[in-house]
């Protein structure tokens, strides 16, 4: 039985807020997996820089694997490339209802320019034709989802409400 919600999709679409905000609404669990492995490797960017991509990945696969291991379900905002590792992908197909949070190109890119936080996969001042590109390669793996929520023109609390009100139409209930 699936007792978590996976928030899947790009980069600053805005998972972990809309995460953090379904988690209280649904009195469950939390998880990041992009903050566990900060917490238990140092920041992204540090990873990337030091050990490379393989590496990231790697701790992300586990951490993947540490956040939907709990009886207790809850809801996990994915790295927006956790899923393109096949294992990744079976992985909370098998434990999770999957959500995909989507955000155009455009707006992505806006995010990234305001944001302080840099990308290692895009550096630090993309391109649209950069983000477009790896948006695309990625699309499919999003797609695929139980449920997609258009997160352009909407603020977390309503992107919330919307998952909300999917998982009571198809009367799912989250946790143990």
């Amino acid at each position: 039985m699936k007792r978590y919600v996976a928030l899947v999709g790009f980069m600053a679409s805005g998972k972990s807020t809309i995460g953090r905000g379904l988690a209280r609404r649904l009195g469950c669990a939390f998880f990041d997996t992009d903050e566990i492995v900060v917490g238990k490797h140092g920041a992204v960017a540090q990873i990337f820089a030091a050990q490379g991509e393989a590496a990231f990945r790697q701790y992300e696969r586990e951490a993947l694997h540490e956040a939907l291991s709990g009886a207790g379900g809850g809801v996990v905002a994915l790295g927006g490339g956790a899923l393109v590792l096949e294992e990744n992908r079976a992985l909370v197909e098998e434990r999770a209802h999957r959500v995909f949070i989507k955000l155009s190109p455009e707006s992505v890119r806006g995010r990234l320019q305001k944001s302080r936080e840099v990308r290692p996969v895009l550096g630090r001042a993309p391109s649209l034709a950069q983000v477009v590109e790896l948006y695309d390669r990625r699309f499919a793996q999003y797609a695929a989802a139980d449920c997609v929520v258009d997160a352009d023109g909407i603020n977390g609390e309503q992107a919330v409400d919307a998952i909300v009100t999917w998982l009571r139409a198809k009367k799912i209930e989250i946790g143990p």
